[in-house]
């Protein structure tokens, strides 16, 4: 059997299934702009996106469903390649920016915004991202270092341990700072911890979408470093490839990935987890077809459950952060049991 013959059945595979992600991210899409407080009849939205509806209709489609959804799909497209990308190079399918740490690194460099702008007056809102890239980076950094041991390289079991551990001093360090705030920023902060998509204009699209749009390709460059990553560390040295070189720009990829959703999208958890399992089951472990394959799923997920948290509830909205956690909390326990078990 000539090898061509493997590889064409699987990437005609890989390309069917992230054609479907697409077609039901689209799907998605429609349904949340017709769901929120104010109903818009499917005739209305599609009369508003070309132009022809009310001024009021027009508020509400683009100035704040829209920005919303395409935020929704990005973060979580962000942060479950972050996730791809920390599973990969740790070779621990538990890796995730959340349970790592990484995002609450950068959730307590937002914090810290909003202690220095009172009100979030003044915050530089285009270098929210960049702020939360260096309490990414800074988090990362302690938890690779206390990963590391000499002559041995980084132990998966170690690093998801020391994640949790730091994770859960930062939290510590950020209830305490957030009591210290006035009751609007100690609102803020709440609401924002608890994973809500508070971005909701335009503005927070342009913050965003270059770190998406450079870093996921750069990463789906790398896919055979990760590929051989995978392979473990003696391996990958065997074949040529700079460990410690490689490791850390694909770290840093997934942290400045993970703290500019973060930025914008809030104490997300889950989706950086779940994203890659998911895509992993249905494209297969090689990262050409992961990365992107995560991506979607990611995006799916996560418009998925913002759509759900403004219309399950209504009036009353629930943070998209939680609905995730309702839907990856399981999906976590189920993955911590089987890795128990194997």
């Amino acid at each position: 059997m000539q090898p061509g013959s493997i590889k064409k059945p699987r990437l005609a595979k890989a390309i069917a299934v992230m054609s479907i992600l697409i077609v039901l991210i689209i799907i998605v899409f429609i349904i949340s702009m017709n769901t929120g407080v104010i109903r818009l009849s499917p005739l209305e939205v599609l009369r508003t996106f070309f132009g022809g509806g009310t001024a009021k209709q027009s508020i509400i489609l683009w100035d704040f469903r829209l920005p919303r959804i395409v935020i929704a799909i990005l973060v979580g497209a962000g942060l479950a390649v972050s996730g791809a990308i920390l599973q990969g190079i740790s070779r621990n399918m538990l890796a995730d920016p959340g349970i790592l740490g990484i995002n609450a690194g950068a959730g307590l460099a937002i914090i810290l915004v909003v202690s220095f702008y009172p009100n979030n007056v003044g915050a530089p809102l285009f270098f929210m991202p960049m702020i939360a890239m260096l309490g990414a980076g800074l988090a990362a950094f302690l938890i690779y270092t206390l990963s590391y041991v000499k002559g041995k390289g980084i132990s998966s079991s170690r690093l998801l341990l020391v994640g949790i551990a730091v994770s859960a001093g930062i939290a510590s360090l950020m209830m305490v700072l957030s009591i210290r705030l006035d009751p609007t920023d100690f609102q803020f902060v709440q609401i924002w911890l608890a994973g809500s998509i508070w971005g909701t204009n335009w503005k927070f699209v342009v913050a965003l979408l270059p770190w998406i749009v450079i870093l996921i390709p750069y990463v789906i460059y790398k896919a055979n470093v990760l590929n051989v990553l995978n392979l473990g560390e003696m391996t990958s040295i065997g074949l040529g490839i700079r460990m410690e070189r490689e490791r850390l720009g694909l770290l840093a990829a997934a942290v400045a990935l993970a703290g500019a959703c973060v930025a914008v999208g809030g104490g997300i958890g889950f989706v950086g987890l779940i994203g890659p399992h998911l895509a992993r089951r249905l494209v297969g472990p090689k990262h050409q077809f992961l990365i992107p394959a995560s991506a979607l799923t990611g995006g799916l997920l996560l418009i998925v459950a913002d759509t759900i948290s403004r219309g399950m509830f209504q009036p009353t909205e629930v943070p998209t952060g939680i609905v995730a956690a309702v839907i990856g909390a399981p999906y976590f326990l189920y993955l911590l049991v089987r890795t128990r078990a194997s």
